[in-house]
């Protein structure tokens, strides 16, 4: 009797014990899918007048295809240094050279090259490379940060207004806001690339950066390019350490029109 009731008790206390666990288990899951901050940001400088920068072209439409979903975000900047060798890049920027010379200083010996695609604000590497993009792109998945960024947003005529809060950041950090046309084709018909049709996706059209506020709320605003809209165009904002140009977070912005 004592023996049956003994093995009645302990069997009871078992149940309990894994229903417990089972429980603990499911609430951190639930936890951690909440407070998770990973995100990707890819910034791909390249030129059409670069033989060498399509195969990266092609990755990032094929990256933006596979991860549309999640928080992956690509900035194709087109550099303006390729400009006087035959074929000027209709979408390059003296602004986007100079801020692949700011990633050059910090991370390749002040080496420019394209097709370079810097992840993060944190590593660099040939962007056609495409074992270590997704490596890349793995590794800042499984990457939390601490630093948040809200936006509440609206589009009123040609001027797109940003309230912006932002939590945890580095003293020395800029709020940057990217307005990205999704994709383009341009029939190239001098230089490296002569002849041949090219595809783009993600371009960046306008680079907006100003400093955080000391209290990290504030508001900013832009103009749009004339040809914007919402279907074919997306505006992606970003918070960087502007000491060691690493990107802290990221996110897409919805918009209102008025």
């Amino acid at each position: 009797m004592y023996v049956k009731f003994l093995f009645i008790v302990i069997l009871n206390a078992t149940i309990v014990m894994l229903t417990s666990y089972g429980n603990h288990n499911t609430d951190d899951t639930a936890k951690s899918i909440i407070d998770k901050k990973e995100f990707a940001v890819l910034e791909l400088f390249t030129s059409e007048g670069c033989s060498s920068c399509p195969p990266a072209d092609e990755l990032m439409a094929k990256i933006q295809n596979e991860y549309k979903d999640q928080p992956v975000y690509l900035l194709a900047f087109h550099v303006d240094y390729w400009d006087r060798l035959g074929w000027k890049d209709v979408f390059s920027n003296a602004d986007y050279s100079n801020r692949q010379r700011e990633y050059g200083d910090r991370l390749s010996g002040g080496t420019l090259y394209t097709p370079q695609l810097v992840v993060n604000g944190k590593y660099e590497f040939v962007g056609s490379d495409e074992f270590k993009v997704r490596k890349a792109i793995s590794k800042a998945l499984a990457t939390e940060h601490s630093t948040t960024l809200t936006i509440q947003s609206k589009q009123q005529d040609d001027k797109l207004i940003l309230n912006y809060q932002v939590s945890k950041a580095s003293k020395e950090s800029r709020i940057l806001v990217a307005v990205i046309q999704k994709s383009a084709t341009t029939k190239v018909e001098r230089g490296e690339n002569s002849g041949h049709l090219l595809s783009h996706v993600q371009i960046v059209r306008k680079l907006h950066s100003e400093a955080v506020t000391k209290g990290g709320e504030g508001t900013t605003g832009l103009r749009l390019p004339r040809e914007f809209n919402s279907t074919d165009w997306e505006v992606i904002a970003m918070i960087q350490d502007l000491n060691s140009g690493e990107i802290l977070t990221a996110t897409r912005v919805n918009y209102n029109k008025l």
